[in-house]
């Protein structure tokens, strides 16, 4: 699992800070999340493939969470991709998306397909044999969802010498990695656990966007692997945090904890502060393992 931070600062871009946009690549899968102004430039700058983008997930109807999506969807067409393009997000993308394009006479040569969000709880939007996808819903001022990838179980390990001696047709090794019990060439039915083991640990990772402190989530993202969660302020402005629905470093280092996750990524920083180190520094105080997005920062897991 690999995830590739394009943009992790809130509100405005800057010549050195760009606004929220990452890539999740996920069990042969590389989702877009969220599209802030810039994204296009940030994908060729560290060389992401444009035509392997297939799915984008937008948070909410924030400019600095999607104005860079018809852009984007713009020079996919002047690349003449012929891909289809789905895009998850709230009641409207559509309509903002595609009056842009209207005006613009720029309708795109290849299918391009919304689904739009208007479920309070959580629920299902993608999945496929290896990978799932599920809303995270957030409290923030506009309809705002998080977003949980999470991999499947995959194929099981053989135990090579426990099959052979089991004398199992090797016809059937696909069967006993799906984790079939099989009937071997004595005709006796051989219990799937007893010649393989369990594959790789599958994957999970949360992207929650902006919100304010919202307990609710913890059930949905309990024992995630990663969570990237908002930290838009220091506890000194945490009065703004209620104000403007946003959250600080310590109330994403308390989700973790008690949301038991095993790395907490920070983000989503407001530009008044001059060292985003603080914001590790006020979450370490709640959370142990903690790692802050940076522009052009690639984590591997």
């Amino acid at each position: 699992m690999k995830l590739s931070i394009l943009g992790c600062y809130s509100a405005t871009p800057r010549t050195l800070n760009n606004t929220t946009s990452q890539v999740l690549e996920i069990n042969n899968h590389m989702f877009l999340i969220d599209c802030g102004e810039g994204t296009q430039v940030q994908l060729r700058k560290h060389k992401i493939k444009f035509n392997r983008i297939k799915h984008v997930f937008i948070s909410h109807l924030h400019g600095d969470h999607f104005f860079g999506l018809v852009g984007l969807i713009s020079t996919f067409r002047l690349l003449t991709r012929e891909a289809d393009l789905h895009v998850y997000g709230p009641k409207g993308i559509k309509e903002v998306v595609t009056l842009q394009m209207k005006l613009a006479d720029s309708w795109t040569n290849y299918n391009l397909i919304f689904h739009e969000l208007t479920s309070k709880t959580s629920e299902l939007i993608f999945e496929d044999e290896k990978v799932e996808v599920h809303t995270i819903p957030l409290n923030h001022r506009v309809y705002t969802n998080g977003f949980l990838f999470k991999e499947k179980e995959g194929l099981r390990k053989l135990n090579i010498t426990a099959v052979q001696e089991a004398n199992i047709n090797v016809a059937y090794y696909r069967k006993l990695s799906q984790g079939f019990d099989i009937e071997n060439e004595d005709g006796i039915i051989i219990k799937n656990e007893t010649v393989t083991k369990p594959g790789p640990k599958p994957k999970s990772y949360a992207f929650c966007s902006d919100t304010m402190y919202k307990e609710d989530i913890i059930p949905i993202i309990q024992n995630t692997n990663v969570l990237y969660h908002e930290s838009t302020f220091l506890e000194q402005h945490a009065h703004l945090a209620v104000k403007t629905k946003h959250a600080t470093a310590k109330e994403a280092a308390t989700i973790a904890r008690k949301a038991n996750v095993e790395t907490l990524i920070l983000g989503h920083y407001s530009t008044r502060y001059g060292n985003i180190e603080t914001f590790k520094e006020e979450a370490s105080e709640v959370f142990d393992n903690v790692e802050l997005a940076e522009d052009g920062k690639t984590f591997e897991f």
